[in-house]
C-alpha cells in the first residue's frame, strides 16, 4: 500500500512538475516572441509651401501613445534620428525632416529664404500643419540649430505641443559660452573667413565635429547610412550645408535678442538637457534659460554636444519622461 501510494505520488509530482516546464517554456517562449522588433521608417518628401520641399522620415503607429518630431542640428539630416525612431515607432508615431539647406529639403536662394531662426521656426509651424500633427500629443525634441527656431515657434503658439525638449544650442546672444570658430561666426567682422573654412574643411568637419573634445574611451562611430548621407547632401545645388549654416548665423543674433526679450511669453513646457563634455556651447546657455524661464535642467554627464549619436538609449529615456510629464 506504502509503495503504491509512493507511486500514485511520484507521478502526480512529475506531471506536475511536466505542466509547470511547458507553462514556462510557453511563457519565455511568448515574452520571447513580445519583444518588440525595430520598426522600419518610410522617407519621403512632403511640400509644406510653395518654396520649401523637405525630406522626411516617418513611422505610422495605429495605436501611438503621441507624436514625436525630431530637429537636427549642423551639419546632420535626417539620419541622425533613425535608429531612435525605429525603437521609439513602437509606441509612438515619430517624425523628422531635413532642415531647408541640408540633406535633400529645398534649398531656395537666400533672397527667398533667409535660413534664419525664424523662417526655421515658420518651417516648422508649416511642417505640422501639413503633416496634420495632433499638437495636444505631440512631443518636440530639437538639438543645436534647431532648438531656437522650436522655442520662437513655440512663443507664436503657445499651444504647438505637449512639451518641448531642447539642448545644446544658444538661446541667448552670449558669445563667450561658445567655441571660437561659432564666435567667429557671429561676428560680422569673421563671419565670410570662418563662412569659407567651413567650406574648405567639409572633410575634416564630417569626420572629426561630432566627437571632437571627447575622451578617446567616449568616441562613437557614425553609422555607415549616416556617413554617407551627410556627405551626399552637404551639396545639394549651388547651396552647401556650410553656406544655410553662415545663414543661419548672419540672423542669430537678431533672433536670439528677439527670443530674449519675449521670454516671458514662453508658456509651453519645455525640459533643457546637455552634454556636460559639450565643448560647443557650454552648459552655463542652459542654465541661463532654465533659472530664467524656472525649467527643469538636466546635464548628462560624459555626453557631448551629440548627445543623441553618443548615447541613443538616452536620447529614447527623455522622449518617453517627456510624454509622461505631467
Amino acid at each position: 500500500m506504502t509503495t503504491k501510494s509512493t507511486v500514485r505520488s511520484a507521478l502526480r509530482f512529475a506531471a506536475t512538475a511536466g505542466a509547470a516546464a511547458l507553462a514556462a517554456t510557453l511563457f519565455i517562449g511568448n515574452a520571447h516572441a513580445a519583444v518588440p522588433q525595430p520598426v522600419s521608417p518610410e522617407i519621403g518628401f512632403v511640400q509644406v509651401n510653395p518654396d520649401i520641399k523637405l525630406r522626411r522620415l516617418v513611422i505610422r503607429n495605429a495605436n501611438a501613445r503621441g507624436t514625436v518630431l525630431f530637429l537636427h542640428g549642423f551639419p546632420e539630416t535626417l539620419y541622425a534620428w533613425k535608429d531612435i525612431a525605429s525603437s521609439l515607432g513602437q509606441n509612438y508615431e515619430v517624425h523628422a525632416f531635413d532642415w531647408p539647406g541640408y540633406g535633400e529639403s529645398s534649398r531656395p536662394g537666400a533672397d527667398r529664404f533667409a535660413y534664419s531662426p525664424k523662417d526655421y521656426a515658420k518651417v516648422l509651424k508649416d511642417y505640422i500643419a501639413t503633416a496634420g500633427i495632433d499638437k495636444h500629443h505631440l512631443v518636440i525634441y530639437a538639438t543645436d540649430i534647431g532648438a531656437l527656431p522650436a522655442l520662437l515657434a513655440a512663443i507664436d503658439d503657445t499651444a504647438i505641443a505637449k512639451r518641448i525638449v531642447v539642448g545644446d544650442f544658444a538661446p541667448f546672444n552670449r558669445p563667450q559660452f561658445m567655441q571660437e570658430r561659432l564666435q567667429g561666426l557671429k561676428d560680422p567682422a569673421t563671419a565670410d573667413a570662418i563662412h569659407a573654412a567651413f567650406n574648405r574643411t567639409r572633410d575634416e568637419i564630417l569626420q572629426n565635429a561630432f566627437t571632437r573634445g571627447l575622451p578617446e574611451s567616449s568616441r562613437y562611430e557614425l553609422t555607415p547610412e549616416f556617413k554617407a548621407d551627410i556627405a551626399r547632401g552637404w551639396q545639394n545645388g549651388a547651396l552647401t550645408s556650410a553656406d544655410a549654416f553662415y545663414h543661419y548665423y548672419s540672423h542669430f543674433t537678431r533672433d536670439q535678442d528677439y527670443f530674449e526679450a519675449n521670454l516671458g511669453k514662453l508658456k509651453t513646457p519645455v525640459s533643457v538637457i546637455w552634454g556636460e563634455k559639450d565643448i560647443y556651447i557650454r552648459k552655463e546657455m542652459g542654465e541661463e534659460l532654465a533659472g530664467r524661464a524656472s525649467l527643469d535642467m538636466k546635464v548628462l554627464p560624459g555626453l557631448g554636444h551629440y548627445m543623441h549619436l553618443q548615447d541613443k538609449a538616452a536620447t529614447i529615456s527623455e522622449v518617453q519622461a517627456a510624454f509622461d510629464a505631467r
